[in-house]
This record gives structure tokens, sequence and C-alpha cells, in this order.
């Protein structure tokens, strides 16, 4: 069994074929073929397997709501029913994210009265960004009350930086933080295991709920992993804690739930981080002059770069160049991190969208900067027209290439210009140069052959619509006069806050059965008491598409919406 690194992947290749599909949610067996959504569904055995091991009696809760990169997580579940039932673990499709997270928080509680039927509930919530936007409400109230001492409840969020399948390009990290709940960004398979794992043990020891950042690049991949339930041993620091502990209580007030949040839980979540050592020097020793920081898809993306440019372990250390590996990205190990960077001139946090953890850094070494520099979004220096050079954008994503340049520039900057970085770059630009070719068609997404919305999406002569969330967003590049959308749950609610300002007297609305289901009655509600004039075209096709066909979570039927 041997690891081996590709483009700056790291995977675990083995040359024992007795490795089978039929192996993913054996604990027996060890390695194992998984993806990243079939990583969360034996995640959730491990879990349970560790805690029989250890004389616990505990249950299992999952629920959420599909959505790309998360969107084949039901299936998954439901696929792995059997599995899952003998090892105490319910599956529960959330209607949608917010009233899923809110029976994640029942779940916490089932104890507290002395009715529980285990010693916990540990619980997974999945969502696609967005989603973790809608449940804001709820994350806030759970997580400041708390998680049971065997229990725990991780979100694992789906982000999609790009807008690949989004209205938005979201990052979810920030609304983890907004709710002071710790994050963990694994980097590929492997990670979503050992990570997972350590999140339970997070949210149990500092009863907060723990976020658990997937992307496209690091959960719809598939890799062979080691899959041990007992490969992992995790380390409780010794720290003061208030009276009655950090976990959820029967009793209890906003003000108290607030201070033991502010004053205890999050600190206690950076002295989980230290004393399981989530962040790690990675390259390099003491006595490097230049660092560079990343965690999770960048962690990749910055290996995939270094190797761009000609640079392996030994090249850097002989730079004097350290790398830093960031597992927990908020609450940061402030303590770890400082102690890495002693000594540095130097530090680079290869980051996408919103910085994070290039502000706690910043933060860890404003009272002993030393002369520090510290580059991310900006560089520290400022061109004559007062403004800094952006190196890495708060804007769209990363790749390889991207950082790659900017690493090759800095480093030659620096005095650290060698023959292998000269020809990475050269062979970059050679390579961006070529890639020039025209483009000779385009072609434009329209509805599947036969699906009802070819039709059903059509509307009268000197009529416009508007659309929703779902595959009838793509009818905004069709003849069918419809421009414009909202939020999913929102459709029509636009139009009620425009139509008493606008000289046209009725709009039609497409609204998707799944939406629908989700959310989207209440907006009919709401046209409904606000007097609108406007059309609703409940555009019912009996498939989540978008997500991968998935039916309508209760069996939502043609006539029960007509009823409704």
């Amino acid at each position: 069994m041997t690891y081996h690194s590709c483009n700056g992947r790291e995977e675990l290749h083995m040359t024992d074929t007795s490795v089978t599909l039929n192996d993913r949610y054996d604990l027996a067996k060890s390695p194992v073929l998984l993806n990243g959504t079939q990583a969360l569904v034996r995640l959730m055995l491990m879990q349970r397997a560790r805690d029989a091991a250890a004389g616990l009696n505990t249950a299992g809760y999952v629920t959420g709501y599909r959505g790309s990169p998360l969107g084949a997580v039901d299936m998954q579940m439901t696929k792995a029913q059997k599995d899952l039932s003998q090892a105490q673990i319910t599956f529960q499709p959330g209607l949608n994210e917010d009233l899923a997270a809110t029976a994640l928080w029942g779940s916490q509680q089932a104890e507290l009265r002395g009715e529980g039927k285990y010693d916990g509930v540990f619980g997974l919530w999945y969502g696609k960004g967005p989603g973790v936007d809608r449940s804001g409400d709820v994350m806030r109230h759970a997580n400041m009350a708390g998680t049971s001492p065997n229990g725990g409840v991780i979100m694992a969020m789906g982000d999609d930086h790009t807008g690949e399948s989004s209205t938005t390009l979201h990052q979810s990290d920030w609304a983890m933080v907004d709710a002071y709940m710790p994050i963990v960004s694994p980097a590929g398979v492997q990670e979503v295991l050992d990570y997972g794992l350590y999140a339970f043990a997070l949210s149990r020891f500092a009863g907060v709920w723990v976020g658990l950042k997937t992307m496209k690049d690091t959960i719809e991949v598939t890799s062979v992993v080691d899959g041990r339930s007992d490969r992992l041993k995790f380390v409780t620091p010794d720290i003061p804690m208030p009276a009655g502990g950090l976990n959820i209580r029967l009793a209890d007030t906003p003000v108290a739930q607030e201070a033991r949040m502010i004053d205890h839980k999050r600190f206690a979540a950076e002295a989980f981080s230290r004393a399981n050592r989530m962040d790690q020097r990675k390259w390099g020793k003491p006595g490097a002059k230049i660092g560079f920081v990343a965690a999770g898809k960048n962690w990749l993306d910055l290996v995939h770069a270094l190797s761009l440019l000609g640079i392996d372990e030994a090249e850097a250390e002989r730079l004097g160049i350290t790398t830093y590996k960031v597992g927990q990205v908020w609450p940061l190990d402030m303590a770890s991190f400082h102690d890495w960077a002693e000594g540095l001139d130097l530090i680079i946090v290869v980051e996408e969208k919103r910085k994070l953890i290039e502000v706690q850094v910043k933060e860890a070494l404003f009272d002993d900067r030393k002369g520090r520099r510290v580059y991310g979004w900006h560089k520290g220096d400022e061109h004559s027209e007062g403004r800094r050079e952006e190196v890495f954008p708060t804007r769209f994503a990363l790749d390889p290439v991207w950082i790659a340049e900017k690493l090759g520039g800095i480093l030659i900057e620096e005095g650290c210009e060698t023959d292998g970085i000269t020809a990475g770059l050269a062979r970059i630009y050679d390579a961006k140069k070529a890639d020039n070719a025209p483009e000779i068609a385009a072609r434009v997404p329209w509805f599947c052959s036969g699906c009802p919305h070819n039709s059903s999406t059509k509307v009268p002569e000197g009529s416009r619509a508007y659309a929703g969330l779902g595959c009838h967003y793509m009818v905004q590049w069709m003849d069918r006069d419809t421009v414009g959308f909202t939020q999913m749950g929102g459709e029509g609610a636009n139009w009620v806050g425009e139509a008493p300002f606008s000289n046209r007297d009725h709009v039609f609305q497409n609204l998707g059965d799944g939406t629908y289901n989700h959310s989207g009655v209440q907006a009919i509600r709401f046209a409904l008491m606000a007097g609108t004039n406007i059309t609703y075209k409940i555009l019912f096709n009996d498939a989540v598409a978008m997500t991968g066909g998935q039916g309508n979570d209760g069996g939502l039927t043609a006539d029960q919406i007509c009823r409704e």
C-alpha cells in the first residue's frame, strides 16, 4: 500500500486486486474504492462502529436537501439503506434545508428529558451552498444550543465557487463563521472520512456544529482510501470548562448561550485543533524564509502549481520554502501557526473567494509581526497610483496555472529564480499562447426531448413570464419571452413588488413541482394575500431533475398540487 502524488493530488495506490465495489460499506474491508458522497455514507457507519467499540449505544441521523456538488447524497444513502439500518442510522430526506437542520437540532435533544433510546445521536446535514444561506436562522439557534455529549452534528456544505450549476457563485465559509461553527476543509475523499471523524469528535467536545466544506474538486472524485474505523485517535485537550460544560442543556437562556459560545466554545474548538494537529508543516523546515499556506481544494492547487514550476519537496527545502496545510480553517489554531511562521520573511496565503485564512494569519501576526509580509488577495506594496497589486482574487476561482504564474513571479522577485522556475513559467506561457483556436460552434442547453417543459413554458403572444430555479431556468435562453428569476421559493414574489409600479397588468410565473414542494407554495400564498394579478404555471415532471432526476420528497402528485 503506497501513497502517490499525481499532479499534486494524493492518492492511495494498491496492487491488491481483491478491492471490489462491494467493499465500500463493509467496515471489515480496507482499503476501499469510494467517491465523495459514498464516503459520507461510510463516515456514518464508521462513527457508529467507533462508538460501539467505546461501549456507547448511539444512533445516527442523516437529513438535508440535494444539490450539486452533493446532489447524489440522498441516492447513496437510499442505496445503503440496509447497511445504515443495521447500524441504527436513519436517513430522512428533508423537505427543505432549514427544516432538515431543525430536525437535526431535535436529534441532539433526545436524551435531555430522560426519554432517549440511545446514549446519543450523531447527525449529518447535507445541502448546497444556497441551502446553507437559507438555513442561517436555525444554524444560529441550534449551534448556540449545542450538541449532545455523545451526539454531534456535521453540516456538509456543497460549495459552487464558479456558479457552474447555481445562480450565484457561492461560498459557505462565512455563513459558518457568522453562526460560530468551526469549519474543516478536506482535500479529497480520504480526508472526507478523516476530517468527518474529527468533526464528530470536535462537535461532541466543544458542543458545536461543524461545517464540512465540499466542492466538486474534492467530493465529486473517486479514490482508493483507508477506510478503517479505528485508524484515528483523537486527543482531548485539558482546558478550563464552564459550570455545566459546553453541551446542550434542557434549560438555557440566549444570554448564557452567547457567553458560553464566545468565552469558551470558540476557544475549545481552537484547542481541539491544536491538540490533534489539524494544521501541519508539510514541506520545508524551521529556518525557511518563504511560506505557502493553503487548505482543501486550494492545497491541491498549490501542490500542483509548485510541480509546474519544477519545485518538489527537496527543491523547496533547498530554496528556503516551507508549506503549511490547514485542516480546520476556522477557528485557526493560532499557536501552531505562529510556531510555523517563526523566522519567515514572506507568507503567501493561497485562497480563493473571500479571504478567511488570510485575515486570521494577519491577526495571528499582528502583535508580533517582526517585519513579516503577508500576501494573499493583494501584495503588501502599493503602486504609484496607490493601488495594491492583486495576487489571488476574491472573485471566481483559482487554478494551478494561475497560482503557478503568481508564485513564480513572486519567487523571482524574492531572489529564488531557478532554471526550473524559469522553464516552468515558459511552458505555461507557451501553452496559453497556443490556446487560441477560434470557437466554431456553441450549443446553448435546451430542454430534454419529450420533457413537458418544452411546451409548458410557452406563453401567449404579447405576454411575458418569469423563470425560476431548476431546469426551466434555461427557458431564458429560448424563444419563450421569459427573462428574470428569483431565489428558490421566491418565484412570483418579485412581481408582487413590481406590479404596483408597472404598466403591465399581468405576468406568468414558471414554478417547478420540486420547488413548489420545497418552498414555492409559500410564494403562491403571498401572491394571493397581496391580490397580485399573476398566473402560476406549475411545471410537473415528477423529477427534481437538475440534481439527478430524483422524485419529489413525500411522493408529491399532480392532483395533490391541484387540491392544495
